[in-house]
């Protein structure tokens, strides 16, 4: 597992992220309201985590707070230190979608490039390239995706979306479909890589949300709600055999049970 034991060596961490508020957020599908009044924040540099049933609106809610749905009127998404909340987020998904194109080198730089930046410049591509070192991928800088192993992809994705330098990062079931210890590994790689960020994490996984978040909610109902969060301990990411872990976890089940009922 690679470790980092001298922080500025990747790339500078926020000083403040900002805390996020979503207020009266309400969105329609075909005329049925998926979400009405809801309010949700997400506290400052910590990372929070939702679950809840399939198709309740978990990444519809990542994707208000990230611009790519339009709310209706009266919903506020906005940031804790009032500065616009555009152009500060950043996204990592289920699903790598690196291009199999390019190098696991230039996939991490594939932002810049979607910006319309041929040239992303020395000092990013420096950064890429310590940032890959870091992740255990110095020796695979030029491989094509498809020499990679299903973890391999998902550091490059990671370095990808810390090489934004954003301080809101949106996670969407990021380690879902890797194997159990690849799955740890990364989760364990992740809080490292993005300490001192605000994160929201969606996941299925309620150990996964118990390792990782400090303040971890379920979503249901239709309009969905959030329940009020679970609130755990500054430490993370937690050990897999922790006895508050797993007396925390029977509790997260009985509250998933509760919401695939309302579903």
């Amino acid at each position: 597992m690679t470790t980092i034991s001298d922080p500025s060596r990747s790339r500078a961490l926020p000083t403040s992220p900002p805390a996020v508020s979503v207020h009266a957020a309400r969105l329609d599908y075909g005329g049925t309201p998926l979400f009405d009044e809801l309010d949700f924040s997400l506290a400052a540099g910590q990372w929070t985590c939702v679950l809840g049933p399939s198709g309740v609106g978990k990444t519809t809610l990542l994707r208000l707070i990230a611009g790519l749905e339009e709310a209706a009127a009266g919903t506020s998404i906005a940031a804790g230190d009032g500065r616009p909340l555009a152009g500060r987020v950043a996204w990592m998904g289920q699903q790598d979608l690196l291009l199999p194109w390019l190098s696991a080198l230039d996939n991490a730089l594939l932002g810049a490039r979607l910006r319309g930046e041929p040239d992303p410049g020395s000092e990013r591509r420096s950064a890429a390239i310590e940032l890959l070192k870091l992740v255990g991928l110095g020796g695979r800088l030029a491989a094509r995706p498809a020499e990679l192993s299903g973890g391999q992809r998902q550091r490059v994705a990671l370095v990808r979306t810390l090489i934004e330098d954003r301080p809101v990062i949106l996670m969407d079931e990021p380690f879902s479909s890797l194997d159990s210890v690849t799955r740890w590994k990364l989760q364990e790689l992740a809080v490292e890589l993005l300490a001192g960020r605000t994160v929201l994490l969606v996941t299925h996984d309620p150990r996964e949300a118990l390792r990782l978040g400090h303040r971890v909610h379920v979503m249901a109902g239709r309009p969905a709600r959030l329940d009020r969060p679970l609130l755990l301990d500054p430490r993370t990411p937690r050990r897999l055999d922790d006895p508050a872990l797993l007396t925390l976890e029977s509790e997260l089940i009985r509250r998933l049970a509760g919401a695939a009922e309302a579903a």
